[in-house]
């Protein structure tokens, strides 16, 4: 018995590993066409080919603009689709995700702490360090977030997901507020920065910062993917995963981590982008089945995606109107009936 049961795993793993191979195969050129479109589009449409023979001005906007950009929305959109797929994991609940769960909430909250009290040091340092100080502080309220739901959410010894995802609602109404409340502290620029940054807004960062957002991907999508065998078996619930040997209290300890290290890097680095953690799950989940080892690498690149075309529209708005919508925004307009479809696909 004990033979045949680690055939069938060995099996599973194998056909698990032939999955991921074909739908990254699939995915990587999409994301590689999504961020040719990106570096081209824009209120100055440029020639790829130009840029890189360094013909001016296409070389200095690919370099100093298009690609910062770019590689920071790939990024953060990798990271918040993560995020999702191990809220919804955790949670046991398909409306999960880093905004409704309050790890958003707590994210803003803690960078704008640091914008407001010490926000020369924040700049100086974030320069330097990339992640250091202000994106520590949202990694550190994500996490705060995430702890304070999790234990307030627990009913007799266990974490009841509708509770859990009202408290995340309610604590995320408490962050918003504060943030709004501490606008009154800046000067009038900080203030209309903040306004953008809520509203969800890729800038244009160092190599340094862009770094360590890489490694705000990479790091907690490691993490997760370690753990994607005892995701599967918490689908069956807390008793039967702690039968099956899986240590429930651990794993949920060290997904909330790397969906709190992954949620606070992005929210500090864009501010508040919604829809990215809940649509694109949903949407790879019907290309690859509920199986994490599968979906995890696969909704990093789908966010990725995502995001780079949405900031790519809303790029290419400026042309049409005169003015760039906030990527927030874009993806709120993009999300929403987009999410909706798919609801009614699977119903």
């Amino acid at each position: 018995m004990s033979r045949e049961l680690d055939d069938a795993r060995r099996a599973g793993a194998e056909s698990a590993a032939v999955r991921a191979v074909r739908v990254l195969l699939l995915l990587l050129p999409i994301l590689a066409a999504a961020m040719a479109l990106g570096l081209t589009s824009g209120g100055q449409p440029i020639s790829l080919t130009a840029a890189l023979h360094g013909i001016e001005p296409d070389s200095t906007i690919l370099r100093s603009l298009r690609l910062p950009r770019v590689l920071l929305a790939a990024e953060v959109g990798a990271a918040l689709s993560l995020a999702g797929v191990a809220l919804q994991a955790l949670l046991r609940n398909p409306l999960a995700d880093p905004f409704v769960f309050g790890l958003s909430g707590g994210a803003a909250l803690g960078s704008a702490l640091v914008a407001v009290i010490a926000p020369a040091a924040a700049a100086s340092a974030a320069s330097l360090l990339g992640l250091v100080p202000q994106q520590v502080a949202a990694c550190a309220g994500a996490f705060g977030a995430a702890v304070m739901v999790f234990t307030l959410g627990r009913v007799r010894g266990q974490l009841n997901p509708e509770r859990a995802l009202l408290l995340g609602v309610v604590f995320n109404s408490f962050a918003s507020a504060v943030v709004i409340a501490a606008q009154a502290l800046l000067r009038p620029e900080r203030t209309q920065q903040m306004l953008l940054w809520l509203s969800g807004t890729l800038g244009y960062e160092t190599p340094p910062v862009l770094i360590a957002a890489g490694l705000a991907v990479m790091l907690p999508l490691a993490a997760l993917t370690a753990l994607a065998g005892r995701l599967n078996l918490l689908a069956l619930g807390d008793e039967e995963a702690t039968s099956l040997g899986v240590d429930v209290g651990q794993t949920r300890a060290l997904s909330f981590l790397a969906a709190s290290i992954a949620v606070g890097a992005s929210v500090a680095l864009t501010g508040l982008v919604g829809f990215v953690g809940l649509v694109v799950p949903h949407a790879v989940r019907m290309l690859t089945g509920p199986d994490h080892r599968v979906l995890l690498p696969a909704s990093a690149l789908g966010g990725a995606i995502f995001l780079v075309l949405a900031d790519a529209a809303a790029r290419m708005l400026f042309r049409a109107v005169g003015a760039e919508p906030p990527v927030g925004a874009v993806t709120a307009l993009i999300g929403a009936p987009l999410f909706v479809l798919l609801l009614r696909r699977r119903a």
